[in-house]
């Protein structure tokens, strides 16, 4: 008679990836459309954070760093070219959208967030991918 019954060594685990997406998800739309910085840039890298960590547990990739900066690449790509679009890229007048978003319309403070999410990303993914390769293997 088995210990516990009905698991075997066939079924996967569950995996607490899905509700890390999902809540990341959440934050970030909450963040983006209510207009609050902080949580659209928070929500937007534990959603890429957490999809990057799914997608190396599922192995379709080999490593974690990739994924973060593909997808960081993305977030800065798009929330750099709104942002220049509309504003041009004048660090004075990036602070000043940070400070009072409500004098720059609806876009352009959202957009700032997902381009600052996305730096963040970059930044983390290299660094980290960069500090993996200095490791001595022994």
């Amino acid at each position: 008679m088995e210990e516990e019954p009905g698991l075997s060594d066939q079924y996967r685990k569950a995996s607490p990836w899905p509700m890390f997406v999902a809540l990341g998800f959440v934050l970030s739309e909450v963040g983006i459309i209510v207009g609050i910085f902080s949580i659209a840039v928070g929500g937007l890298l534990l959603f890429g954070g957490s999809v990057a960590g799914i997608l190396k547990e599922s192995a379709y990739v080999e490593t974690l760093w990739g994924s973060l900066l593909t997808f960081g690449g993305v977030l800065a790509v798009i929330g750099v070219g709104v942002v220049a679009w509309r504003v041009g890229v004048d660090p004075g007048i990036l602070v000043d959208v940070i400070v009072a978003p409500g004098d720059f319309g609806l876009l352009v403070p959202r957009a700032l967030a997902v381009a600052v999410a996305g730096i963040i990303l970059l930044a983390a993914g290299g660094t980290v991918q960069a500090l993996e390769r200095n490791v001595d293997p022994r």
